[in-house]
């Protein structure tokens, strides 16, 4: 029982980061640094594709190898004829993991929310770090090269890295309340860019000894880093006594529902009331795992995933062509490229920690990335003409990242949590991992078809075609976040006039 000045009563009236302790910090670093050890093997994957391509074409082609024995080389590694071959596989082998990884959210989702999400954590980072060291470390280290076997080990990998976004989403949905979500998750949300980062640097320190080494020494660390998780994170402060976020903010909101009232939230009035009731320990304890199809139901997860769908294309593209982009439209070097391509990251993480901060404010998310997508449109339109100038494309970059990027951080993290944590499954953690697997799987299957679309729309049209085409995807996002605002808006009305005292 929680008598009146309690700390769990008085938690919520706190400063911003006196409502914090060290174990939210902990848990802050294990789930950031567990999701940028998994970003960070894609990336060392992306690292070294010219140093596989050189290996799986003919020695004759490839002046990197030293012939002693031309024929037994050939023999052994000619899995293509030439680069362009290779080339377009390796490009398969990234559609194949995008369309295995989004399929694998749907499913980890509703996996995360029935078992413990730190094993399911641990088992999908360290199954991944195997299945990485299988595919560049051991067939190199066999000399055995095979086609469908590399595509059968890059569809498990999609799958076992899916486990990762639904859980640390979920966990971290435990540990912070809506009250400050929208700042803390933007910083949080940075975890893929540092990873990024990471992986460049992994895969560039041992580059120079062979590629094999590069997928040693990532999916060492990042098995290091499942077992970590493993003996050291806490999935929700229940397990150490501690008040779930939102048990603390059901007992604050009874007397300040006009602050604390949720971001997201449905349209009646009725619902509120019936959610002040569930929220006894005798009934937390009976919950159970909302379903896959109640899931989809609930409201704004389905705008908001495919707004993601449109976000997670435009963003993904940036991720995968931006760097060959500036090396052939501008004739840079790719390293040149490679160093000038960080600054969209740089735009995101501004992004989405500022317009996370601005909807913590004002206490809706849907209105602050409306405004953000249609500048959007004006900072792609600007990008896509940026003259031969570093300084100016570097400056333009960033401001694309942060109105794009920043979108597309707030709605994968804070409000995926939100829709995790709406009026109608409040008071249970049960439902966090299965809407953010949706959302994080819908923009999936958006990123890995605009990666096809553009490969083609660049081919056919230029890159001034594949601009209008993320343009026109932007576009889209803002109409499917527009019934958003709306219900935002009238809930929020709602709720001020039954905060009115009477006469």
């Amino acid at each position: 029982m929680d008598f009146p000045g309690s700390p769990r009563r008085t938690l919520a009236r706190r400063g911003f980061f006196s409502q914090y302790t060290h174990h939210h910090l902990v848990v802050f670093l294990l789930t950031f640094f567990s999701y940028a050890l998994l970003h960070a093997s894609r990336k060392a994957f992306s690292n070294v594709k010219v140093s596989i391509s050189n290996q799986w074409t003919p020695s004759d082609l490839n002046t990197s190898v030293y012939i002693v024995e031309p024929n037994t080389t050939w023999n052994d590694n000619h899995l293509f004829p030439n680069h362009e071959s290779a080339t377009i596989f390796l490009g398969l082998l990234d559609t194949i993991f995008l369309f295995s990884y989004a399929v694998g959210l749907f499913i980890s989702g509703i996996i995360g929310d029935r078992l413990n999400m730190r094993y399911v954590l641990t088992f999908g980072m360290c199954s991944s770090a195997i299945t990485m060291f299988v595919f560049g470390t051991v067939t190199e280290w066999l000399h055995f090269y095979n086609k469908v076997f590399y595509c059968l080990l890059w569809v498990i990998n999609g799958l076992l890295q899916s486990t990762g976004w639904p859980c640390v989403v979920a966990i971290m949905g435990n540990w912070f309340g809506k009250s400050g979500r929208g700042v803390v998750f933007g910083l949080w949300s940075a975890c893929a860019s540092v990873g990024n980062i990471l992986g460049a640097f992994l895969a560039s320190s041992v580059l120079q000894y062979g590629y094999e080494y590069a997928f040693l020494v990532t999916a060492s660390v990042q098995f290091a880093g499942g077992l970590v998780i493993f003996f050291g994170l806490v999935t929700t402060p229940k397990e150490l006594g501690l008040p779930d976020a939102g048990e603390e903010e059901n007992e604050s909101e009874g007397q300040e529902e006009e602050v604390n009232r949720p971001l997201i939230s449905d349209d009646t009035e009725g619902d509120s009331e019936v959610t002040y009731s569930i929220q006894a320990p005798d009934t937390l304890s009976e919950t159970k795992a909302i379903g896959f199809i109640q899931a989809c139901c609930l409201p704004g997860v389905l705008l908001y995933s495919l707004a993601y769908a449109c976000l997670k294309l435009v963003n993904y593209s940036f991720f995968f062509w931006l760097p060959f982009y500036l090396s052939i439209n501008y004739h840079w070097k790719e390293a040149e490229a490679d160093q000038l391509s960080i600054w969209y990251d740089i735009g995101g993480i501004i992004g989405g920690t500022v317009q996370g901060l601005i909807s913590d404010l004002i206490k809706q998310r849907s209105p602050v990335l409306a405004v953000s997508l249609l500048l959007a449109v004006g900072s792609l339109f600007g990008y896509s003409r940026s003259p031969n100038s570093k300084p100016i494309n570097a400056v333009l970059m960033t401001i694309t990242g942060f109105f794009i990027g920043g979108p597309s951080n707030m709605i994968s993290s804070a409000i995926s949590a939100d829709l995790g944590r709406q009026e109608m499954v409040r008071g249970s953690s049960e439902a966090l991992a299965t809407v953010t697997g949706i959302v994080d799987g819908t923009g999936s299957i958006g990123a890995a078809l605009g990666q096809v679309l553009v490969s083609v729309i660049q081919g056919s049209l230029g890159w001034i075609w594949v601009f209008y085409f993320f343009i026109l995807m932007t576009i889209l996002a803002f109409f499917f976040i527009i019934p958003l605002i709306i219900r935002e808006t009238r809930s929020t009305l709602s709720t001020r006039r039954m905060s009115r005292p009477a006469g």
